[in-house]
């Protein structure tokens, strides 16, 4: 039986998000109204409204199935965003050294010096809160992480007789970059970019809950924002608020759980 099948944090990971992409990509068929659509506000949970309705009368659970395709969308793209940016950095750092690689070292060494979620919050004021620039701000902030460890991994290739070879015989630096090094940086690289995920998720909710989100986007964020600030938490509706923290919750859970998988191969191969 193959090890994978086996493994139950990853098969409990990719059914979580297996559970979550499919919301996202049926939302239209599983919401039951327009989540925009208003009605009657401060409805309890009903057969007709399951997690009840918001200040304005929007049926929360609506809202949360649509908010699966924000918050999972900003999540992936952000981690796709961060995981290129360093692997490109990663791979001019680790291959190429000398002052190539003091230079992105030291960049690396002070954004890791900066607070990251004023950093974020800074950046997405003054590009205008909205989902590209939660994602920019984002991965300006998250990169450093995964650029160490990858350089790290780089530099160990690099000092094995066939890098050292293939150089000798004038191979192009970008040839044996995607030939032989991306390819070994693969795990790696899958490992980062799921743990990159659950991040980005944790701070878009968050970004959202500050109020930095876009104006009317529905993303679970953005049903925390309004179920506190709109009075949800001194009225004790707990089906408004509890919802989308229990969605956050499990999905960066799944993603954690595929890299811890990762993580794990990765030691089993260096063992």
């Amino acid at each position: 039986m193959n090890r994978r099948n086996k493994n139950p944090a990853l098969r409990a990971g990719l059914c979580i998000i297996g559970f979550f992409t499919l919301v996202a990509l049926l939302a239209p068929l599983l919401a039951p109204y327009d989540p925009y659509a208003l009605g009657t506000p401060y409805l309890k949970p009903s057969a007709a409204h399951l997690l009840g309705t918001n200040d304005v009368g929007q049926d929360i659970f609506s809202e949360l199935i649509y908010g699966t395709r924000v918050s999972l969308a900003i999540g992936v793209f952000t981690s796709v965003l961060v995981t290129v940016v360093s692997a490109c950095l990663a791979l001019l750092s680790g291959y190429y050294g000398g002052v190539t690689d003091k230079v992105i070292t030291a960049l690396t060494n002070l954004t890791m010096g900066l607070p990251s979620l004023a950093l974020t919050v800074l950046l997405v004021a003054y590009l205008n809160p909205g989902k590209s620039s939660v994602m920019i701000a984002i991965a300006v902030t998250a990169w450093t992480g995964t650029t160490r460890i990858l350089r790290t991994r780089v530099i160990q290739l690099c000092r094995m007789p066939f890098f050292k070879i293939e150089k000798a015989m004038g191979v192009r630096g970008a040839v044996i970059m995607g030939k032989h090094l991306v390819p070994n940086l693969k795990d790696l690289l899958l490992t980062r970019a799921a743990l990159a995920v659950s991040s980005a998720m944790m701070t878009e909710t968050g970004l959202s809950f500050l109020g930095l989100g876009e104006y009317g986007e529905k993303s679970w964020g953005s049903i925390l924002h309004y179920a506190f600030y709109r009075n949800g938490v001194i009225r004790g509706q707990v089906w408004w608020y509890l919802p989308p923290i229990l969605c956050t919750t499990l999905t960066v859970l799944g993603f954690m759980l595929i890299g811890y998988y990762g993580a794990q191969k990765r030691r089993r191969h260096n063992a």
